[in-house]
């Protein structure tokens, strides 16, 4: 089974309405599809954007006000994978429920279906500016080219809960990123190649660039796409199959070949899927 995927890294900039984001939106799901991808990644938190259109005094919208999108969201998403035939992860967005905010990743497949996962591990600063809320579930996703999951950011931190998803059958982990310096982004970064390594899955990253100088906690961002793999024989030897330009506004492609995954599970240098001691330490499936 191959599949392709692309990885977005979403140019931060003030806009004055909402269709000034699906147009850009648009723009990265038409390259990606002339590219032939199978799934594309946006980055988490990028709908931020919109809260840069402000109000009637010209303030920029409060992170409480920014759920009142996710209807418009959800619909421009939606009918770009209709139209498409992608798998289109659209970063994250926050939405309401019960009066708490959650950073939610969805899941737009090409029949109209739109699934979600919630960010499970909250940063202190979400926590103590935005008051946003955790999510309880791991979810893992079925689709034609294999099963994924998507751990937002901070999540890929916690190898307990990429072994979790690699237990329940997941091949590709999506990790949507947002970062505003140096030293988150290489947090997030070098977990994903340490999660690649333990759990001998892929993993495509992506994060934010640009910046929204009106936005509170959104001024600053640091990012770059890559799409990791294990670090075997039949992969690049630094594990690295493709990324992109620091801090630019592009999108990557690359083949994933999930039938290497499956060889060197069996038979590859190391085997640490395998070889893990759970007689010492427990078996997170």
């Amino acid at each position: 089974m191959k599949l392709r995927v692309s990885a977005v890294q979403y140019h931060l900039h003030t806009i004055r309405k909402f269709d000034e984001f699906r147009d850009r939106v648009t723009h990265y799901v038409k390259t990606a599809a002339e590219f032939e991808a199978d799934f594309v990644l946006f980055p988490e938190l990028f709908t931020t954007q919109l809260m840069s259109i402000g109000n009637e005094k010209g303030e920029a919208l409060d992170i409480k006000q920014l759920p009142q999108f996710t209807e418009q969201y959800k619909a421009l998403f939606t009918g770009l994978a209709q139209q498409t035939g992608m798998h289109l992860i659209g970063g994250t967005h926050i939405i309401e429920e019960n009066d708490n905010l959650y950073n939610t990743a969805f899941l737009f497949y090409p029949d109209g279906t739109i699934a979600e996962q919630r960010k499970l591990h909250i940063t202190p600063t979400e926590v103590k500016e935005w008051n946003m809320a955790a999510g309880s579930q791991l979810q893992v996703f079925p689709t034609e080219k294999g099963n994924i999951a998507i751990l937002i950011c901070y999540d890929i931190e916690f190898p307990e809960i990429v072994r979790m998803a690699r237990a329940r059958g997941a091949d590709v982990i999506f990790c949507p990123s947002c970062t505003d310096d140096r030293h988150g982004f290489h947090r997030v970064r070098y977990s994903c190649h340490a999660r690649t390594i333990e759990n001998q899955v892929y993993v495509v990253t992506t994060g934010t660039v640009g910046s929204l100088p009106t936005v509170d906690f959104m001024r600053g961002n640091f990012g770059q796409a890559a799409v990791i793999t294990p670090n075997d024989v039949p992969f690049p030897p630094a594990g690295i199959l493709a990324e992109g330009e620091i801090n630019n506004d592009m999108i990557i492609t690359a083949d994933l070949d999930l039938e290497l995954l499956y060889q060197i599970r069996e038979k590859g240098s190391v085997t640490t899927w395998r070889d893990r001691r759970t007689d010492l330490y427990p078996d997170w499936s």
